[in-house]
């Protein structure tokens, strides 16, 4: 007898609350269901060491036709080298016997669009090689001498690297 009573009571609950496991059910089946193209958030590029570069030049030609006396400017940066990436690696050793193993692989992380990516370690800064600039107030000792020390900041060059030349 106890067991019919449960078995009844279970019977009501359920139709009871029939809307809410039905609702309940719909809201896992949707999830379940893999996110379309058009949903997915738009990546933003990264940037390149080209682009890098450039950008640096721009802002360094802003910043420079501001100082008082050096008028109009122009920045050309080269480089000894470009932007590195250094990427998370998980060694395994294994010895065997009389033999050693090592097994090197590149640890990945998963994205929000099931993309598969290296996990960054360290990033090093491009390495800068030499500076020309040309600005129409080169004439003057004060305006040459602040530029090479902005441009040294900003860069890592000596001053030895750094060309201020007038412009025409």
């Amino acid at each position: 007898m106890d067991w019919v009573n449960i078995k009844r009571k279970g019977i009501d609950f359920l139709v009871k609350y029939r809307l809410v496991f039905l609702i309940a059910l719909i809201g896992v089946f949707l999830m379940s269901l893999p996110e379309s193209e058009a949903e997915q958030a738009p990546q933003t590029p990264q940037l390149t060491t080209g682009e890098e570069s450039s950008d640096l030049q721009v802002s360094l030609e802003q910043i420079l036709g501001r100082v008082a006396g050096a008028g109009e400017v122009e920045v050309l940066l080269t480089q000894a080298a470009g932007e590195q990436t250094i990427y998370q690696v998980d060694d395994d050793r294994s010895e065997e016997d009389q033999s050693k193993s090592i097994r090197r692989e590149t640890v990945l992380i998963t994205n929000s669009a099931r993309e598969e990516t290296g996990l960054v370690q360290q990033v090093i800064p491009p390495v800068y090689q030499g500076a020309i600039i040309l600005c129409q107030g080169a004439d003057s000792a004060q305006v040459r001498l602040a530029i090479v020390g902005a441009v040294a900041n900003a860069t890592g060059l000596t001053s030895d690297k750094i060309s201020v030349l007038k412009m025409k």
